[in-house]
């Protein structure tokens, strides 16, 4: 069970994490074509929330996963 869990969300979170780098590659793409400016930056604060809110699921899987295990 517990080998089954870690796996499973090991393997969720790293997903996570390869696509919040393509997003980010995304974005460096479209910001060295000069798409964002101080009027429309919505795309960027969205990226920004999704890998904080990765990284935040870290700090609890981490503990859950390796210390506890």
């Amino acid at each position: 069970m517990y080998f089954g869990l870690y796996f499973c969300m090991t393997g969720l979170h790293g997903l996570h994490v390869i696509i919040g780098m393509v997003l980010i590659a995304w974005l460096a793409y479209r910001t060295n074509r000069g798409d964002f400016n101080a009027e429309y930056y919505t795309p960027v604060e969205g990226v920004g929330i999704f890998w904080h809110i990765v990284d935040l699921i870290w700090i609890f899987l981490f503990p859950l996963l390796y210390l506890v295990g």
